[in-house]
């Protein structure tokens, strides 16, 4: 049986990506807010503490990998969840390759001698290694890092507050009468807006749930948000107690190292900036199990090339992980390492990500009403927390109007791949026809043609499973549409499990005579199982069609079904 993680190493896969950010996300709060940045940091772990329970209630009612894309998968069409994917496998790409490079340059700043876009290469190219030898490697790996980083933090914010009540209030009460530009409210907007970055990473843990053991996900969140919670606004409130408001925005790069060297001298400095290295280092291993997780789900699902799936002997998807490097490193060598333009793609694709999961839980909330979860978000909680990341997707789009070209620049390009694989038979079955127009008596392109067409009969083949015993023609009908909207198939079964001697709805035979009459295009086929509708007879008609779980769907059960969605696999929900 395949290891699972405990809350230590579930925690520091995902804490070392948000627990990074506070190298600069005080400082950027500073730039913007001023001396209120550590009101902004605080607004942001409220909203952050409205995310604990919508991730919470998703998750705990769908606990599959996926994150946001897993949530819209089973609550609304197959397309926005695959836009959500996109989203999210960009924000990984960004993190990494910022992240790594960071991680590098820190290290470049103390032993100037390390090369930056090499060693940023060989970097990307160990924790790729980590994975693929297994998540619970990398996470022996991920928990080394982040005990220090929270170590390095405590030290550094130790000798900060003992530096600050040994020299007095001055510098503390000169940033505070620093004159704001444009009023209290737009500074704390922007600083906001700017703060929010630094809750990147707490949507990963959603994306490797299924490899957490069972009530770890919510205390991974907990976790997260207390880290946050403490140690962000506590960094900015210490740097304006020490530092004069100039010195922290010409030294917003290496703010933490400037309060390190100036509280406790070269020693701390060096500390701060081998931390700094080594968490924004974690940070890029965080990218590489949630990707894992993500891509994953998404091949199972047809969104991305199936080969992707193949496994090695310690069962990790090692294909998924090649691929997601060779992204990084064309990102790196395109770059040079000026990674400036993917800020813009990090920003907006991160906070859009956590907007879809909101928008996730409201649908949730809607059409799957009837499913059980562990906890509930209430609805003005949800609408708060999605209005304060679409108004910090607006926020930074004010900070940086180029950022929205660039991150569109990036976002067309995934979007042409992931929305080819869901119209892969309607692209390839216009490319026959215009084929056909332009050669229509030529036989150079016959064996073409015929490859083509035997590619949309094998995507086309692919059979999919319905389970019921009591719905009607109009439910039957809702089924059919969803089918035909978000798969590609011609062949569909549609289940009826009863108990020994049992009989089926009389009804539903008629019915199904007559979806195969309104729907030609798809042959269905009504079976009666006897049995009891649960896992094991799931995983035993899977093996016996040969039709994978995933390809398998049922309605949403109610709080007497005797099961839980993750012990069916990966059986989706589509009404």
């Amino acid at each position: 049986m395949k290891k699972k993680l405990n809350q230590l190493e579930a925690t520091a896969i995902c804490g070392n990506d948000i627990s990074s950010s506070c190298l600069y996300v005080s400082a950027l709060a500073i730039v913007y807010a001023g001396q209120f940045a550590w009101v902004s940091l605080l607004l942001v772990a409220t909203v952050l503490f409205l995310f604990r329970k919508i991730y919470g209630e998703v998750v705990g009612a769908l606990p599959l990998n996926g994150g946001a894309y897993n949530a819209l998968l089973n609550t609304t069409k197959k397309s926005t969840a695959s836009l959500a994917a996109a989203l999210t496998v960009l924000s990984y790409m960004a993190t990494a390759v910022i992240s790594g490079s960071e991680a590098v340059k820190y290290a470049h700043s103390i032993w100037e001698f390390i090369p930056i876009v090499p060693t940023t290469i060989g970097l990307l190219l160990i924790f790729m290694g980590l994975v693929i030898l297994g998540i619970g490697e990398s996470s022996k790996v991920a928990i080394a890092i982040f005990v220090f980083h929270l170590f390095s933090l405590t030290t550094l914010c130790g000798f900060s507050l003992f530096f600050f009540f040994n020299n007095g209030f001055s510098v503390l009460l000169d940033n505070f009468n620093t004159p704001i530009k444009g009023g209290v409210v737009t500074a704390l907007f922007l600083g906001f807006s700017a703060a929010m970055l630094g809750i990147s990473g707490f949507e990963s843990s959603a994306n490797y749930v299924e490899e957490q053991k069972k009530g770890v996900f919510p205390k991974t969140l907990r976790n997260m948000w207390i880290v946050v919670t403490i140690f962000n606004p506590l960094i900015a409130f210490l740097a304006l107690a020490i530092i004069p408001m100039n010195q922290v925005v010409e030294n917003q790069d290496s703010l933490l190292s400037l309060m390190g060297g100036l509280s406790g001298g070269n020693w701390l400095s060096y500390l701060v900036g081998i931390d700094a290295s080594l968490v924004l280092s974690g940070a890029v291993l965080t990218s590489f199990v949630g990707v894992g997780g993500l891509m994953e789900r998404m091949a199972l699902d047809r969104i991305l090339p199936k080969p992707l799936l193949r496994k090695n002997r310690r069962g990790s998807s090692y294909l998924i992980f090649i691929l997601f490097f060779l992204l990084c490193t064309s990102i790196l060598f395109v770059t040079q390492g000026d990674l400036a333009k993917l800020a813009g793609v990090y920003t907006i694709a991160f906070l859009a990500v956590m907007t879809l999961f909101g928008v996730g839980n409201m649908l949730l909330k809607i059409n799957r009403s009837r499913l059980p979860r562990p906890e509930k978000a209430s609805w003005p909680a949800l609408l708060v927390a999605i209005m304060a990341t679409i108004a910090a997707i607006i926020g930074n789009i004010i900070l940086n109007p180029g950022y929205l070209v660039i991150f569109m620049e990036y976002l067309f390009p995934t979007l042409l791949v992931v929305f080819f694989m869901l119209k892969r038979t309607f692209v390839l079955k216009a490319f026959l026809q215009v084929i056909g127009y332009l050669f229509p008596k030529s036989g150079f392109l016959g064996g073409t043609q015929k490859k083509i067409q035997l590619m949309i009969h094998k995507i086309n083949a692919q059979q999919f499973v319905y389970f019921t015993n009591h719905d009607d023609v109009a439910t039957l009908n809702k089924i059919m549409l969803y089918i035909k909207a978000n798969e590609a198939t011609r062949k569909l079964k549609i289940v009826s499990v009863l108990d020994k001697g049992v009989q089926g709805v009389k009804n539903l035979m008629t019915d199904i005579q007559v979806l195969n009459r309104a729907y030609p295009s798809i042959d269905i086929d009504f079976v009666e199982v006897e049995g009891v509708f649960g896992p094991e007879k799931i995983k035993e008609l899977s093996k016996k069609w040969n039709i994978p779980t995933n390809f398998m769907f049922i309605g949403s059960p109610g709080d007497k079904f005797p099961y839980r969605l993750e012990e069916l696999g990966e059986v989706r929900l589509i009404i």
